[in-house]
């Protein structure tokens, strides 16, 4: 904040974040207080504890905070929520699993999940592809009568993976203009990492965790549970993955275009430029894609617009919970990168005199734990560690390495101060103790693995 300086020492700023974590997890697992409320509270005294001005808590830090994570999640979730409602109750979700099953085999269901989220996480952000494939996800489960968890890990890290490793994302893009990499060698390199860790992390961990962690399918983001009274015949897996490919062609579009800008070779004040990338917004393809199934899977197929407005409106209210959790663990965060915290953790890292290499991944870690963001993990922690990494005279495939090995890191650790922490785990309808035994730990590994590769690539480039 303009004109505030932080006076507390660094051991004091993070003993404060310890027993803010701390105060979390016995709320919420200890006494039982809803998430929301404890979040909100842990944010204010945290706020006050490390001395942010008074007059600026409340306005400029908890609800800025809080609007800002609302502004790029609940819109996402709403009208993912209405898509996926629709593609389930259209029957087309349980098409598509039948397909997949018919395609693969049962025994490789999970596998199929992975490589087709590993498909779509190419161009769409992680929370959008989230929402999108989840009711196939559900559906996939539900068919083969088994608990959601190795379907959905398989998935979600697929998700993950993409994401944090891959241009055009926003992470490994900045993190290449900071460190001076090329784009291209950086996707290179980043795809067999990612297939790679999200084999490991996400199927194969999947099926461990899932013989002893059981997750229930569940109907959130459905809306409850399938009228199987419907009169229509399903609707084909064709017709699904269609409407499915329309975000992700758009989204497609967008980043696409975001990378050749940033590498000149279009400008970005061209007004079909500005008009194509505001129709692949992830939010405007979204809304396009609602608008085309709620015709292709419902109109089209003869339902009534009375009962297509029921079913579009039944799928906002369970996820109602999802979108304020979400926005107060943004808020939670949001009071940690403000307060100072994350600062004087990578600091801490930084100057502890390791392997560029390794000091890279310790200090995006360090930042991850700290606030939460992946994406503001990598991005800090790459213009953290620029003047060291120029002055390392790494070559153009070790520099993309060392872009993939800040990227691990920015993803270990999830915990409460992630917004996609509680928006996996109240997606999945589990638990804060189940999150952190199948999402946290799924994230850690993404980062374990994901770095130990990095390292191996970087020794031989």
């Amino acid at each position: 904040m303009d004109g505030w300086t932080q006076t507390l020492s660094a051991g004091w700023l993070l003993s404060i974040a310890a027993m803010a974590i701390v105060l979390i997890l016995l709320l919420i697992v200890k006494l039982r207080v809803h998430a929301l409320l404890t979040l909100v509270s842990v944010s204010l005294l945290t706020a006050v504890a490390t001395g942010l001005p008074m007059d600026k808590i409340v306005n400029d830090v908890l609800l800025k905070n809080f609007g800002g994570t609302l502004g790029s999640v609940a819109l996402l979730v709403g009208l993912g929520a209405m898509l996926g409602r629709l593609v389930e109750t259209s029957g087309g979700a349980q098409s598509l699993a039948d397909a997949l099953i018919r395609m693969f085999g049962e025994k490789r269901a999970p596998f199929a999940l992975g490589v087709a989220s590993l498909i779509f996480g190419f161009p769409i952000f992680f929370d959008a592809g989230l929402v999108v494939m989840l009711p196939i996800v559900f559906a996939t489960a539900r068919r083969m009568k088994q608990d959601v968890l190795p379907y959905a890990l398989a998935s979600i890290g697929a998700f993950s993976v993409m994401h944090v490793f891959l241009p055009p994302h926003p992470g490994p893009i900045a993190a290449s203009e900071f460190y001076s990499a090329n784009i291209g060698q950086v996707l290179i390199l980043g795809l067999p990492v990612a297939m790679f860790t999200w084999y490991v992390s996400g199927y194969l961990l999947g099926k461990v965790l899932g013989r002893t962690i059981r997750v229930p399918v569940p109907d959130l983001l459905s809306g409850g549970a399938v009228d199987n009274d419907r009169p229509q015949t399903p609707a084909k897996a064709s017709t699904v993955v269609g409407i499915m490919l329309i975000p992700m062609l758009l989204i497609f579009m967008n980043t696409g275009l975001s990378t050749l800008i940033s590498e000149k070779v279009v400008s970005a004040d061209e007004h079909w430029v500005q008009v194509a990338r505001m129709i692949g917004s992830t939010p405007v393809a979204l809304l396009i894609s609602v608008l085309v199934a709620l015709y292709v899977l419902g109109r089209k197929r003869g339902e009534k617009a009375s009962a297509l407005e029921k079913t579009v409106d039944g799928a906002l209210a369970p996820v109602c919970s999802v979108i304020l959790i979400t926005g107060a663990g943004g808020m939670f965060g949001g009071v940690l990168r403000a307060s100072g915290i994350g600062q004087a953790l990578a600091d801490s890292m930084a100057d502890l005199g390791i392997p560029v290499l390794l000091g890279c991944f310790l200090v995006a870690l360090a930042l991850r734990i700290a606030q939460g963001s992946a994406t503001v993990a990598l991005t800090t922690a790459a213009a953290l560690m620029a003047p060291a990494v120029a002055a390392a005279g790494f070559n153009d495939w070790q520099l993309a390495c060392v872009v993939l090995a800040t990227a691990a890191g920015s993803v270990g650790c999830s915990h409460f101060n992630d917004s996609g922490f509680w928006l996996v785990g109240r997606l999945l309808d589990m638990d804060v103790p189940t999150t952190l035994k199948t999402w946290t730990v799924n994230q850690t590994l993404i980062a374990a693995i994901g770095f130990s590769v990095s390292a191996l690539l970087f020794a031989v480039v």
